[in-house]
């Protein structure tokens, strides 16, 4: 009997499931599941194994996808196999007009390290996300995609045992297609970022961008970075410190490493486009130590992603 169907459109909220967690709009859960880790970016990036993987370093063939993505992590009851599970998400996807790209069961077919390098690498599976479970002889993925007038929706599922607490896991990623909207942030002008420094001895500069777990400034900062070089060529005795702000996610001695690498980043960049003596400059990372926003949600937690000037 088929237990999984598409959902179109409706979802369930259980009281065992995570705060603020839902069924994505696509699938329902497998009957007994619960949601135990949960995470929804807007838009955002994806890197989905495609083949076998025996080396969570060196994965050989990954499917980089852009788009809305929907994270779920699921406990199910332990007397349903992840074969079970599996063959229903497998029946109801292709009922629901997907194709598959890639599936495999085991370390055969997934390749000695595909677990790892779901689990433990951040790079399909949340590294916030709890309940990793090593068991590769019972895992099974599968990737599919559904093209049609709506636009594009890959679906990607691990389900693996735990026997030793008698549950299974499934691990859901939904990425849909989508237009991202540009334009969001508005540059501040030096004139602006001097008050708000007079004003305040600080202001968070909006524009400056990496890519996610990065340090590399990407060239779309240009506009942001400007307008920090006019305000100091400006105010030749103006002294900052450029501070930079992670969210929680991940260890913190990651994160303060990170933070101080963009704030160093973006000193060398005033130094090297701009000709600013770094002698008026300081980096310093703080991580998550100073939110300006909760970061139980993405929507905070992009908001403590940010560079600071602060006057010394």
């Amino acid at each position: 009997m088929l237990l999984v169907l598409l959902a179109g459109g409706v979802t369930t909220v259980l009281a065992a499931d995570v705060k603020g967690s839902s069924d994505h709009q696509l699938l329902n859960r497998f009957p007994g599941a619960e949601i135990r880790s949960y995470l929804q970016k807007n838009y955002d990036a994806a890197s989905l194994p495609r083949a076998k993987i025996d080396d969570r370093k060196a994965p050989s063939e990954l499917l980089e996808l852009e788009g809305k993505v929907t994270s779920i992590s699921y406990r199910i009851p332990g007397e349903h196999s992840a074969l079970e599970v599996f063959r229903n998400y497998e029946k109801a996807l292709q009922q629901g007009g997907f194709e598959t790209l890639f599936a495999c069961h085991g370390p055969e077919t997934c390749g000695t390290d595909m677990m790892p390098f779901i689990s433990l690498e951040g790079r399909v599976r949340p590294q916030s996300f709890g309940d990793a479970v090593f068991g590769s002889a019972s895992e099974r993925i599968v990737l599919s995609r559904r093209s049609d007038e709506t636009g594009e929706v890959h679906v990607f599922l691990h389900v693996v045992e735990d026997t030793a607490n008698n549950r299974t896991y499934l691990y859901q990623q939904i990425i849909e297609g989508t237009a991202l909207e540009l334009d969001q942030i508005k540059t501040l002008q030096a004139d602006e970022l001097q008050q708000s420094l007079e004003r305040h001895g600080y202001v968070a500069i909006p524009g400056i961008y990496f890519d996610s777990a990065k340090a590399e400034i990407k060239p779309e900062s240009s506009a942001a970075l400007s307008e920090m070089a006019k305000l100091l060529t400006s105010n030749a005795g103006l002294k900052v410190y450029v501070v930079g702000h992670t969210d929680n996610q991940g260890s913190l001695d990651t994160n303060l490493a990170l933070s101080q690498s963009r704030a160093q980043a973006v000193v060398e960049a005033l130094r090297d486009s701009y000709s600013i003596d770094v002698a008026r400059l300081v980096a310093k990372g703080v991580a998550s130590f100073s939110p300006v926003a909760s970061n139980a949600q993405e929507a905070g937690r992009s908001r403590n992603r940010r560079v600071e000037l602060v006057v010394q």
